[in-house]
């Protein structure tokens, strides 16, 4: 179930926690966030990167008109990944993007979790959820040890994902997906 905690970054209390995905989006949306949910679209286990593609294309093609977006693609990560642990590591530090970060959850799960106005907010994501993290925010993502997800990314630098890491512990002192 997707959920949505918030703690002070300075104290570490927890302030909300919801699995309400109404409430998440309006939560969310206060930071220049946007959450929603797609549901409707079942893509069976194994179908290639093409297939997912091609079963969210409506989605997809409004989403990137609305956003300027030019490009989309399919990643996936799983368990026994050889690079698992390494991506793990790498992603779990504290950066930003130069634009927008996009993800939505085809199958499986893991947290964005953002660095915004004195707050960490926690956005747990599943299947069916789309996540959109303004450029310039600072956040991380954390798929647990054993990682499994597939997820759409959207990009409007041809280079794809591209992080300027900010190089502070925020990440180390919140906890992470077990």
């Amino acid at each position: 179930m997707s959920r949505l905690t918030v703690w002070d970054a300075a104290s570490g209390a927890e302030i909300t926690r919801t699995e309400d995905p109404a409430e998440i989006a309006k939560a969310l949306g206060k930071i220049g966030v946007r959450f929603e949910r797609w549901e409707g679209v079942a893509v069976p286990e194994g179908a290639d990167n093409d297939a997912i593609l091609a079963a969210y294309r409506p989605w997809l093609d409004k989403l990137m008109g609305e956003t300027g977006a030019g490009s989309a693609d399919v990643v996936s990560l799983t368990p026994d990944h050889p690079q698992a642990a390494a991506m793990r590591e790498k992603f779990l530090n504290e950066h930003i993007h130069a634009e927008d970060e996009v993800r939505f959850f085809v199958r499986g799960s893991g947290d964005f979790v953002l660095h915004v106005d004195g707050k960490v907010w926690d956005a747990h994501c599943e299947q069916g959820d789309l996540l959109s993290v303004p450029a310039g925010t600072r956040h991380w993502f954390d798929a647990g040890e054993k990682p499994y997800f597939t997820a759409l990314r959207v990009f409007t630098d041809p280079a794809g994902w591209v992080a300027q890491f900010t190089g502070t512990d925020m990440a180390q002192r919140f906890p992470v997906v077990a």
